[in-house]
């Protein structure tokens, strides 16, 4: 998640490779005080652990749409995105139509990409079907507990986990979740923790 330091009221120095300080005296991971609207989304959900399926499903979703773009954009249409598609409920997504489709192509408020939003309700349909649920699926390849990363340099792209995980997604029927973007997900559910070393952020106790 790149960021640019120095946004206006977010951070105002850089302590150690990775780190901003913030004005309100925290250090945090640099991409998470580039800009106010990263600030509450670092500081309170990524990399916090989220289960349930539809709450997975949801997060399967947005990294797929984030590819190629910024995920500050992701962001800032979250709210857009969950309205159109009925809270990222699984069952409500099934059963999506070819008009549903055509809706969501037609609607501002999110990423209008046909590839990926044909993605999405397909990879719903699948989700409905996973024997056990999409949640225990996915977490199923959360590796053991290590230690946070000391730098931006030591936060992998991919990991032997993610790879397995897009693997066995892919044959199971999923679109549009490749190894880095599996691995996304796994840092912003809190399978993998991935703040740095001096982040202000307190681990989760397991």
């Amino acid at each position: 998640m790149p960021g640019a330091p120095g946004a206006p009221g977010v951070s105002v120095e850089a302590p150690v490779d990775g780190l901003v300080l913030g004005e309100d005296g925290r250090a945090r991971c640099s991409w998470g005080g580039s800009t106010p609207d990263y600030v509450p989304y670092h500081d309170t959900e990524w990399g916090r652990p989220v289960h349930g399926d539809d709450a997975l499903f949801e997060r399967m979703c947005l990294e797929a749409f984030q590819s190629g773009l910024s995920w500050i954009t992701i962001l800032r249409k979250r709210p857009a995105f969950r309205r159109a598609f009925a809270g990222f409920s699984i069952e409500a997504v099934a059963a999506f139509d070819a008009g549903d489709a055509d809706r969501l192509m037609n609607d501002p408020g999110i990423v209008r990409n046909r590839v990926k939003v044909d993605a999405a309700l397909h990879n719903a349909r699948v989700a409905a079907e996973l024997p056990g649920g999409l949640s225990k699926l996915l977490w199923s390849y959360a590796p053991p507990p290590r230690p946070r990363p000391a730098t931006r340099a030591d936060v992998p792209a991919v990991t032997p986990e993610s790879t397995a995980m897009a693997k066995d997604l892919k044959k199971r029927g999923f679109k549009f979740v490749g190894p880095t973007t599996a691995y996304a997900l796994m840092q912003a559910t809190g399978m993998v923790d991935d703040h740095l070393a001096g982040c202000f952020v307190a681990p989760v106790q397991t």
